[in-house]
């Protein structure tokens, strides 16, 4: 064992192994998606479109869960390195610690590619995700236009632990504050886990008992702030902004309390990734950034996407 490495984190590198050596010898490509947790449907759904790419092209794929631990994705990698897999695709906890490991891929002649959270410059391949400065800019404007005729309390629930999540809030806050009608009340850190967050909601919105809208950055504090709101019976003096749509996130804009979502396509991003690692390792090019695209859901449009999260 490494010193300093759990036995936590060292049973996952094993799990790692094992999944890897299961696509090791089989005919096809074996690549590796070293995922976050598998906890949030957002995570989940880019499993879903990662295998799903894989299968259609023949392709073995490993995908190893973090569950929120950066030094178990490190570790990961290192093992996937010695696996020999063809190309790691990662959504990154920390996006500076993770570049050791990605460099060491690279010296190893293995691609990487990074699925939403921006890694910083260095040998990784493409980055895969929205635009999450941009958006959250976007998405200001629109709160702002929804609530042009009032004043707005915000408080909000982020996760301070989460690169992606901390420029959706800066990002956000920049825009809205150009609104003379705003006061950002304060923000509650739901760490990006379900359960912690949703004591940070219902703590933020016991505390401010005159505030009227919240923003959630990622989609535990986006049920969170859901679910804080209805068991305090907020409902119909709080709007609820943020990303990540679920089936409670749905039931809140049909209930009218939810204002908008910004809806990213997780499945998307997850297929983009396997389709570039598959062009890689077979000598193409493929560009440095690739898009996926980000909606905002209101009621207006809420039934396209409906069928995905029944």
């Amino acid at each position: 064992m490494k010193p300093g490495m759990s036995r936590r984190v060292m049973l996952a590198v094993s799990a790692v192994a094992a999944l890897a050596a299961t696509g090791a010898h089989a005919e096809g490509k074996t690549f590796a998606l070293v995922q976050i947790n598998q906890q949030a449907l957002f995570f989940n759904q880019i499993n879903e479109g990662a295998q799903k790419a894989a299968d259609a092209s023949g392709d073995k794929l490993a995908i190893f869960n973090a569950n929120n631990d950066p030094q178990a994705q490190n570790s990961a990698i290192e093992t996937f390195i010695q696996q020999k897999v063809d190309g790691i695709a990662v959504v990154a906890i920390d996006v500076n610690g993770i570049m050791p490991a990605v460099q060491q891929a690279a010296d190893a002649g293995i691609p990487v590619v990074a699925i939403d959270a921006i890694l910083p410059e260095g040998p990784q391949k493409a980055q895969i995700g929205v635009d999450n400065a941009k958006t959250s800019e976007d998405f200001a404007k629109f709160v702002l236009e929804q609530n042009k005729d009032g004043e707005i309390k915000m408080g909000q629930v982020v996760a301070l632990n989460s690169f992606i999540q901390n420029i959706r809030k800066d990002s956000f806050n920049a825009a809205l504050q150009a609104g003379s009608n705003v006061t950002i009340i304060g923000e509650v850190d739901g760490q990006n886990v379900q359960d912690v967050a949703l004591g940070a909601a219902e703590n933020l919105l016991t505390a401010n008992p005159d505030m009227n809208a919240v923003y959630a950055t990622g989609e535990p504090a986006m049920v969170a702030a859901v679910a804080a709101a209805q068991s305090q019976g907020r409902q119909d003096s709080v709007k609820v902004y943020g990303w990540d749509l679920t089936s409670g996130v749905i039931d809140g804009i049909d209930a009218g309390f939810v204002g908008g979502v910004v809806q990213q396509d997780p499945a998307g991003m997850g297929s983009a990734a396997v389709e570039a690692l598959a062009k890689i390792s077979a000598g193409e090019e493929v560009e440095k950034v690739i898009s996926v695209p980000a909606t905002i859901v209101t009621k207006e449009n809420v039934d396209q996407f409906r069928a995905a999260f029944k």
